[in-house]
């Protein structure tokens, strides 16, 4: 079987995760809304402790964390929920994920004034740029962490700094860098954070957006959608508790390992491009400033269906974003970061993780040439 080379769709599950996600599917199976009983305690246990676990690898607190279902119902809750409370200014970037793109284009539909921020060629958003859209009026900044097509991490923390005492809140989709880049989202500056479980080794299905307190308060989001009153009133629902245990464990893991995990990783990738040289790729996006197991590079005059299909049998990867890679459209990102149509047409997705097989390269090599 091919190498899987497409963690950042998704990651395979890490065993201890996995035991801990059957414990509370098959041992402990109760709901963490029955007060009434000791399944039901247990289970809530359960829940409180991966709220910790979780809020430490943000420097958070547990009252910080609400579980969700994953990225789009986070970044959504986050947008829409904060823009339920008053009409102002937004500021995002043209780079972000569809889950951010997509509320924030119905937010400008509905009358709301936006601004879309433009990359540098190398892929990421200059804090200068945030600090000149800034606006009395601005209520929200929303700037991703880690771009999910290129890897390039976007200044986040230089961003957190030049909001400053501004009112605007701060949110961002750390979808791919949470638990990989561990520094930049500890800025306290920023107000809203979301992380993914299966982009950390956890199952599909499970989320969490960090809503931090400033100056005493949290941000006042509206629910989207009622009925129960679980996680505060926030987000209703029966609590998955396997998942959410799961969730905490892979979060627990990320923070103790992370400095294994980015050695392995940046190995890998050394390693990677020093295989493939000979077909000359060109890397889109800063390699300086990127997470160390995301690389996207356009092999000239070879386009990423063409490679694709050449290595099939070889390595699994990408050609994009895993939620758009069925639709055949031109990379957004990438559009924007103004690269020539060939190297859009030829940009593939390579990621990894610090177990990852290394695939054949010389084959992968051999397969292009022919």
């Amino acid at each position: 079987m091919a190498a899987y080379l497409d963690c950042a769709a998704t990651t395979p599950i890490d065993p201890r995760v996995r035991d801990e996600v059957l414990r509370y599917l098959d041992e402990e199976f109760g709901n963490a809304g029955s007060r009434t009983h000791e399944y039901g305690r247990r289970a809530r246990n359960a829940v409180e402790g991966a709220r910790d676990r979780v809020a430490a690898v943000v420097a958070g607190s547990r009252g910080d964390v609400f579980f969700t279902s994953g990225a789009t119902e986070s970044n959504n809750l986050a947008i829409l929920g904060l823009s339920l409370q008053s009409r102002g200014h937004v500021i995002t970037s043209r780079i972000e994920h569809h889950a951010v793109i997509e509320p924030v284009t119905e937010l400008e539909r509905l009358g709301f004034n936006v601004t879309w921020l433009d990359p540098t060629p190398e892929g990421w958003i200059e804090p200068d740029a945030v600090r000149e859209a800034l606006r009395p009026e601005t209520m929200l900044v929303s700037i991703m962490h880690a771009n999910n097509e290129t890897g390039v991490l976007q200044p986040v923390a230089a961003i957190a700094d030049v909001i400053g005492d501004h009112p605007a809140f701060f949110h961002v989709d750390a979808a791919q860098g949470f638990g990989k880049d561990i520094a930049a989202l500890q800025h306290p500056r920023i107000d809203m954070i979301y992380a993914s479980g299966h982009k950390i080794h956890a199952p599909k299905g499970v989320g969490a957006l960090v809503v931090r307190r400033r100056n005493g308060d949290r941000p006042a989001l509206k629910p989207l959608f009622f009925g129960g009153g679980q996680e505060r009133g926030l987000r209703p629902g029966t609590l998955p508790v396997h998942l959410i245990a799961g969730f905490g464990v892979a979060a627990e893991l990320a923070l103790e390992e992370w400095p294994r995990r980015d050695q392995c990783c940046r190995a890998f990738r050394e390693r990677l491009m020093e295989g493939l040289a000979p077909l000359r790729p060109e890397i889109n996006g800063d390699p300086e400033r990127s997470l160390p197991n995301i690389l996207n590079l356009s092999i000239p005059s070879v386009d990423a269906e063409t490679a694709m299909e050449a290595w099939s049998e070889l390595a699994a990867i990408s050609d994009g974003a895993a939620c758009t890679s069925a639709s055949y459209t031109c990379s957004h990102v990438l559009s924007a970061m103004r690269l020539s149509e060939e190297r859009i047409a030829g940009a593939l997705r390579f990621s990894w993780c610090h177990w990852s097989e290394m695939p054949d390269l010389a084959a992968m090599v051999a397969a292009i040439r022919r």
